[in-house]
């Protein structure tokens, strides 16, 4: 698709039409903003309303989706700036745009203090839809949704954009062609709430959805590693059809207890786990890096089985040396080795069968 960055222009109305008026709106001659037929609401958050509508004034009046947002801004200067970063991040959102998984912005304009965004219509159905009605995902759907998603989330980044909502119901599959799409991007959003934070001092509002929103997010410190745990999440909601809030979680990590959850291999849950991080520091940092992991999977038993077994290092020389002293495959393989000594002794004292201090070390060559 092309961007339409350069076609769109911010245009203001005379005449204010506040949510309940478009609520009457709906399947009624009256248009929006003289060109916007609206048929009905499709949601409603603490940000605005959303409704789906044809635009009456090209081929076809094709369907397109409109996004109300209504700032509670009262100072006329700032509501000025509210005006500019509307514009800006509107902007911005055209250029995610040109990517064929993410909903065109076909045009934005203002009437009096409300900002209106309208979206390429997604016909499709949303993934929380989805396991409703056909049940989970196996390991298998689960990288494969990961190896669909991660592309467009590195686009994303590439933009120095953080999407800060990414979950089951803001993940559509295209009827059409079968495209996974992401919608509900929180660049537009988080400028409203910091410009109301502006006006009213610190909130405890912020962009996204619990459960889905890693600690940072949460303080409203969002990262590119806050998609990523988002990512994780939605991957465990395919997984077991439970949305994040009725897995339990570790008092002292604030961690998701997942793992008696789910049936994933011991590559998959290392994965998943290093996703799923609470600390940021701990979780992936870049997509780029969940890539790799994935792609590095098919090769890991061999790259494991073929290395030495054995240390070959003086027990006396530092981190600095031994890092220096081998080479990558053989700190990869190593690597591997450690984890999978700590996975059997994590099941082998789960089940019983070692006491704690009996473990030999040994057993780890």
């Amino acid at each position: 698709m092309e961007s339409s960055t350069s076609t769109i222009t911010p245009r203001r109305a005379s005449k204010k039409q506040d949510p309940s008026r478009l609520n009457a709106a709906c399947g009624s001659s009256e248009r929006l903003h003289d060109r916007y037929q609206v048929i009905r609401a499709l949601g409603r958050g603490g940000f605005g309303v959303t409704f789906l509508a044809q635009d009456m004034q090209l081929p076809g009046e094709p369907h397109c989706v409109i996004k109300q947002l209504c700032p509670k801004v009262d100072n006329p200067a700032a509501f000025e700036r509210a005006c500019e970063r509307f514009e800006r991040e509107a902007k911005t959102l055209s250029q995610l745009g040109s990517h064929a998984h993410i909903p065109r912005l076909l045009d934005y304009f203002q009437i009096e203090d409300e900002f209106y965004l309208v979206q390429e219509y997604i016909r499709g159905t949303t993934l929380a839809r989805q396991v409703k009605r056909h049940g989970t995902h196996s390991e298998k759907g689960v990288k494969q949704f990961l190896l669909e998603i991660l592309p467009i989330l590195d686009f994303v980044h590439r933009q120095q954009v953080i999407h800060r909502d990414i979950k089951p119901p803001n993940l559509i599959r295209c009827e059409d062609d079968n495209r996974l799409v992401l919608i509900d991007f929180g660049a537009v959003k988080e400028e409203i709430v910091g410009l109301e934070n502006t006006q009213r001092g610190a909130t405890t509002q912020f962009v996204g959805t619990l459960g889905f929103s890693p600690p940072e997010q949460l303080a409203m410190r969002p990262t590119y590693s806050s998609d990523i745990y988002a990512v994780g999440v939605t991957c465990l909601y395919l997984l077991t059809g439970k949305p994040p809030m009725d897995f339990a979680y570790d008092p002292y990590s604030g961690e998701i207890c997942w793992q008696e959850e789910v049936d994933v291999s011991e590559y998959f849950a290392r994965l998943l786990d290093r996703m799923l991080k609470a600390s940021v520091g701990e979780r992936y940092q870049s997509v780029e890096q969940v890539l790799r992991a994935l792609e590095l999977e098919p090769y890991i038993d061999n790259l494991s089985d073929c290395m030495n077994t054995k240390r070959r290092l003086s027990d006396s020389m530092d981190d600095e040396d031994q890092s220096s002293a081998y080479s990558p495959f053989n700190r990869t393989a190593e690597q591997i080795r450690q984890w999978r000594c700590r996975l059997r002794q994590h099941q082998s004292q789960k089940e019983n069968l070692l006491p704690r201090s009996g473990y030999s070390a040994d057993y780890c060559q």
